[in-house]
């Protein structure tokens, strides 16, 4: 379970700009490979701003929304709505388990001790690593699935997505969208839409169920740190955006799979 640590809503007293800036970093990581950047601000809130564990998902998960809810309408626009319609059934399909996966993952957060939840962390930073890698470094294609097993293959990937998703206080598009190219044969673009519209109701659910637990109180004390780091994350990724393509996926993607490596060594010798 949550510490007394972890109870106590420490209050940041690191600067704006440090803050914002160190949000921007972020957004700038994720925006130059069409990701929100979420995982590189985790380690971020823990080991440069000295967040608790549990605390430091809880603001990462506040952040993520902040930032999904201003790209959803740049997302829409560069996707017609009628394409993202025409497979309403996969979000519907996804959303049955990661809402489920949400609501657990959270659960199972909150109840944690502080120093198991570090060596999740690390071992679920492991996995976005290896998603980063075999996302951007491989063609992806469609599994020849039958209709009776595709169905159930969403709903327990979704599940599987909303307990990573809350544990880390992320958006899960690193996971969602080769999940929704490998079982539903959708191009990358369009399941880039489709994976926002599962992630805001899951992250809802995931911020829900925090919500009931003291260890929330974290984020009403840093309230102003949230959202100047989480303006910061939305202007990097719009710069981030800009840069996508100029540099070579062969060089950045194995870089910040090595960022997040590091980081996951240090979070799992975290005390």
């Amino acid at each position: 379970m949550a510490t007394e640590e972890d109870l106590v809503p420490v209050r940041s007293t690191h600067s704006t700009p440090s803050v914002f800036g160190a949000g921007a970093a972020v957004g700038l990581l994720g925006g130059m490979i069409g990701l929100g950047g979420a995982e590189f601000r985790l380690p971020l809130l823990i080991g440069l701003f000295g967040f608790a564990a549990l605390s430091a998902v809880i603001l990462n998960k506040a952040m993520s929304l902040v930032v999904v809810l201003a790209a959803l309408p740049a997302r829409l626009a560069a996707v017609p709505a009628s394409e993202v319609a025409a497979h309403w059934t996969i979000a519907i399909n996804l959303l049955t388990g990661s809402l489920l996966g949400a609501w657990a993952g959270a659960t199972w957060a909150v109840r944690m001790r502080s120093s198991t939840l570090y060596k999740v962390l690390a071992a679920l930073m492991v996995l976005m690593a290896a998603a980063l890698m075999v996302t951007h470094s491989t063609t992806l294609g469609a599994l020849a699935l039958p209709l009776w097993a595709k169905v159930p293959s969403g709903v327990v990937a979704g599940f599987g997505i909303g307990v990573v998703a809350a544990i880390m206080g992320v958006a899960g598009g690193e996971l969602l969208i080769p999940t929704i190219v490998l079982l539903f044969a959708v191009d990358i673009k369009t399941a880039g839409s489709l994976s926002l519209l599962v992630s805001l109701p899951t992250m809802l659910v995931a911020f829900a169920r925090y919500s009931r637990d003291g260890s929330f109180a974290v984020l009403g004390a840093n309230l102003r740190f949230t959202m100047v780091m989480a303006g910061g994350s939305i202007v990097g990724a719009l710069l981030g955006g800009l840069l996508l393509g100029v540099f070579s996926d062969l060089v950045l993607i194995p870089a910040l799979a090595v960022i997040l490596i590091i980081s996951a060594i240090k979070l799992a010798r975290h005390d």
